[in-house]
């Protein structure tokens, strides 16, 4: 692969793993306002307490293969087939074990509407064990326009049903079909443009080949799922649906802006360092550019949301959603270090050290529910604060075995990242100061909004930003 054809396959697929992102977002956004007006805190607190357990079910299915295939130099169809045919039995095993423990997940959060609402919402996982190996093998052929076309489409029509749903007075039913149609349609959608198809030979003995790395790339998806969803957990058992409510409400928020950036990156990086691991200067020096295009992006997106959060919540979805309001910042500067973990440990991944990655995401994993359940009695905003400033530091631990695979040192991974932190913050401080005196609410949320853009924008370009100039130029070739 030469370096100019390496170097524009990786700017389309940010380019499109971007778009697809982005439009996924922004679709969120505009269809999550006016589900946020027509339903309550209650009911995001239904679907959230059973997020954890969709999540960790959909790990168990694909084991980590998707992610054993494309960490493949060359997958061959029999790679695939072994894939595709072992989620579909995995999925159905698992769903079958979840219908029988529905009773129980009810019990657990003293909620009996929670077990029509599990079995229903548990089809999910069954319906994706049939686009794994579709997704995997257009990820691996970098075909992530195709991609990024199934990802809105589905998000477009998901969000439609939900709404209509949500009209009709359908309340959580309607989150749940919103979750169920989006991997239906994405499912259809991956079958339509990815060309492999799975044929009735059941060889089993690439599953057993992929198993030792794949098999740890689950345990951490486990660990790190259950990291994400363990205050759902328990605000869901201790304090009741409406809190959990508010708190996924927030939650949601700030996922929007990391995982615009996070699964932008990550539709690429692997795929980009797994071909470049025979040259290893080069892998560096590709990491390093695509850390400081994810700082660049990731702190002033985070912080500008959570700069405006109390005014964006108020306006958007009413004052029911104040109390989630006064948790978005806090989640907003956990989640602008966010895309630079998911970059470090898929550089981990990248090596093949799926070892690294399990024992640290269950170190962290381990930390933080302990953490959670020692502080739950303290309020919801101690338990917040806690999940930031644990989840900020473990980016750092994440850099120290990059440091000892990659030899990426501290001081150069702080170069790559600090100057985009510093210059986000200081912007979001001025403009904070520069607006305090408006009172009215959509003049002031307009007014941040543009004059954070403004700044942060002057502010690179005085900085002689080559991340910024590299971005205009790829655009101005569109």
């Amino acid at each position: 692969m030469k370096s100019e054809s390496l170097k524009e396959k990786t700017a389309k697929g940010l380019f499109w793993g971007g778009m697809n992102n982005g439009v996924q977002q922004l679709l969120g956004l505009a269809f999550g306002i006016i589900l946020g007006r027509l339903l309550d805190p209650s009911d995001y607190g239904m679907t959230a307490m059973l997020a954890v357990f969709s999540v960790i079910a959909n790990e168990l299915q694909s084991s980590g293969f998707k992610t054993g295939l494309i960490n493949l130099k060359e997958p061959k169809h029999e790679d695939y087939n072994a894939v595709f045919w072992f989620n579909i039995l995995a999925g159905a095993f698992i769903y079958l074990v979840l219908w029988f423990c529905a009773p129980l997940i009810a019990n657990y959060y003293h909620q009996p509407k929670l077990i029509p609402l599990s079995r229903y919402v548990f089809l999910g996982f069954v319906f994706s064990s049939f686009g794994m190996a579709q997704s995997a093998y257009l990820t691996k052929q970098m075909q992530i326009k195709q991609i990024a076309k199934c990802g809105m489409t589905a998000t477009l029509t998901s969000s439609i049903v939900s709404v209509i749903l949500a009209a009709l007075g359908f309340g959580y039913w309607a989150l749940a079909t919103q979750y169920l149609l989006y991997i239906a349609v994405n499912t259809l959608l991956l079958w339509y443009f990815s060309p492999w198809r799975p044929t009735f030979t059941f060889n089993f003995e690439p599953i057993r080949r992929l198993f030792p790395f794949s098999f740890r790339i689950m345990l951490s998806a486990i660990f790190t799922q259950v990291n994400a969803n363990i205050m759902n957990l328990l605000l869901g058992r201790y304090y009741g649906e409406t809190n959990t409510g508010h708190y996924n409400q927030a939650y949601q928020w700030s996922s929007k802006g990391y995982l615009l950036v996070g699964n932008m990156v990550k539709q690429v990086d692997q795929t980009v360092l797994v071909g470049l691991h025979d040259e290893k200067e080069r892998q560096l020096a590709v990491l390093r550019k695509m850390m400081r295009f994810t700082a660049f992006i990731s702190f002033p997106l985070l912080f500008g949301l959570g700069l405006v959060s109390h005014e964006f919540i108020v306006l958007a979805i009413k004052a029911k959603w104040a109390f989630a309001a006064s948790l978005l910042p806090y989640l907003c500067l956990c989640g602008a270090f966010m895309p630079l973990s998911t970059l470090l440990t898929d550089a981990i991944i990248s090596h093949k050290r799926s070892d690294i990655y399990l024992w640290n995401t269950l170190v962290l994993g381990v930390l933080q529910i302990g953490l959670m359940v020692g502080l739950w009695r303290q309020g919801i905003y101690t338990m917040v604060i806690a999940y930031t400033l644990l989840n900020i530091i473990w980016v750092f631990v994440w850099q120290f075995f990059v440091k000892r695979i990659m030899a990426y040192r501290l001081l150069d991974f702080l170069k790559d990242i600090i100057p985009f932190a510093l210059a986000a913050a200081g912007v979001m401080v001025v403009t904070g100061f520069v607006t305090q005196s408006i009172e009215n609410l959509w003049l002031l949320l307009i007014s941040r909004v543009v004059i954070a853009a403004i700044l942060y924008y002057a502010v690179m370009r005085l900085a002689g930003t080559v991340i910024l100039k590299e971005c205009l130029t790829f655009l101005k070739k569109l």
